[in-house]
């Protein structure tokens, strides 16, 4: 992971040095704009957040604070971008560059989102060698020491002022209230196999949201009432799921495995258990981010901000989502069909360990497809190669409207999720995407719409 940050930098540095060694002082602005160590940035992240284990809601959290850290930090650079004080709730004005005092913001902004990830992951050792690496190679793009001292500077006072915001949006104290209580009430959730894992935050959706007004502000429709007579709504779609996981076609599997993007999946051999990582849904979707920012040559902070609005929608997804899940407690159906149908059926995803209703693959995909296409219009056509080195292959995809629907029903069909939690959950992210390109912007009106007429 060292190695890959220094080789880029090196490679950057390459491009910038050889050319202008005669006028090497300031040869490093040449290369301002090129958004690869960003890039490179944001995969460290995910890659120590896969390591460390982090739980879908706890992943969306670190990948937002880290994302507006390196927009803040950059955004001095470009007048025609606008601070996000005043449109995320509770964020105050981000400390300025000194007017009179030369500064780096690519090298300001990329320690600040390390440095605040840092702070929000267990495995600050490997954080630390990887902001070490950019650094150094940061370092051969000949920027001056005292520009680089006072850049670096610059990147730890923003990375200092997001963690004071992030300190006041409830994570903190929500770590000791109570855990889930399993009761053996007909239709509510209780842990399942193979590990029977605890629920996962249940008190999530009492975090301060980014944009939402609160956790409950955008709510689905009831589920269906756990009734098991034939010919019931509830007794339909679970009869759906258990056909669909008895006789899946190959197409299907490969959506659901293309989709699964479970953090920790348990696997059990004999008396062995063990257990295999991934990244998380909004890591997928953090993952496809710099997919589009390259085909859209988009340069270093068109991309941050893109990471930033994609980011924080993610973060007030899953805020929304396990705001739901917790006051419905549904029941998964591999509970319902093992006790009613067949004891032997098992999901084709192992299922996870929180409440069935609404689905967060269809609320949070959803919600980031919406962003997406705000940013980069409604038929950006993608190869999605976000999860190749974890085994998967390359999907294709018309618009982000296209793999958001895909992600959704990939949840049927890995049968862990009813119809309704879908369908209601996609309408749901949606809701909470619209809020985020209503309250959210990066640019000036006139700039946008500039963007919207050349795209």
């Amino acid at each position: 992971m060292r190695d890959r940050l220094i080789a880029v930098a090196v490679m950057l540095a390459g491009s910038v040095l050889a050319p202008a060694c005669a006028n090497a002082p300031r040869a490093y602005r040449a290369h301002a704009a090129d958004p690869e160590l960003l890039h490179q940035a944001v995969h460290q992240l995910t890659e120590v957040m896969v390591y460390d284990i982090f739980s879908p809601p706890q992943a969306s959290r670190a990948y937002a604070y880290t994302s507006v850290a390196a927009y803040e930090a950059l955004r001095p650079d470009y007048p025609e971008y606008r601070t996000l004080a005043g449109q995320l709730n509770g964020l105050t004005p981000v400390p300025a560059p000194a007017a009179d005092s030369e500064y780096y913001l690519p090298l300001a902004s990329v320690h600040a989102f390390m440095t605040v990830g840092r702070a929000l992951t267990f495995s600050r050792a490997r954080m630390d060698s990887a902001r070490t690496a950019m650094e150094d190679g940061m370092r051969r793009l000949g920027i001056p020491a005292r520009v680089f001292r006072r850049s670096i500077a610059y990147g730890d006072r923003v990375a200092q002022h997001i963690l004071a915001w992030a300190a006041q949006d409830h994570y903190l104290q929500t770590r000791g209230y109570p855990k889930y209580s399993v009761t053996a009430e007909p239709g509510r959730w209780i842990p399942t196999p193979p590990a029977y894992m605890d629920a996962i935050e249940p008190h999530w959706g009492e975090l301060r949201p980014f944009v939402m007004d609160s956790g409950s502000q955008i709510r689905p429709s009831p589920p269906h009432a756990f009734v098991m007579t034939r010919g019931s709504p509830y007794y339909r779609e679970l009869v759906e799921v258990y056909e669909v996981g008895k006789h899946p076609s190959e197409e299907q599997r490969a959506i659901a495995s293309f989709w699964d993007c479970n953090p920790y999946v348990m696997h059990v051999q004999g008396h062995a258990m063990f257990a295999t990582k991934k990244v998380t849904p909004g890591g997928h979707w953090m993952g496809i981010v710099p997919i589009a920012a390259r085909k859209a040559n988009a340069d270093i902070m068109r991309s941050a901000a893109v990471y930033a609005r994609t980011a924080i929608g993610l973060a007030d997804a899953f805020i929304s989502v396990w705001d739901e899940k917790y006051r419905s407690n549904m029941i998964r159906p591999e509970t319902v069909i093992n006790k009613y149908l067949d004891e032997h059926w098992q999901p084709l995803l192992q299922t996870p360990p929180f409440p069935e209703y609404t689905s967060g693959h269809s609320v949070i995909s959803t919600a980031a497809s919406v962003v997406l296409t705000d940013e980069f219009g409604p038929d950006f056509a993608f190869s999605d190669s976000a999860e190749v080195e974890y085994g998967l292959p390359v999907r294709s995809f018309p618009s982000f409207q296209a793999a958001a629907a895909e992600a959704a029903i990939s949840r049927m069909y890995g049968g862990i999720h009813y119809r309704q939690a879908i369908e209601e959950g996609a309408r749901e992210g949606r809701r909470v995407g619209e809020l985020i390109v209503q309250r959210v912007h990066t640019r000036a009106a006139t700039q946008t719409a500039v963007r919207l007429l050349t795209q």
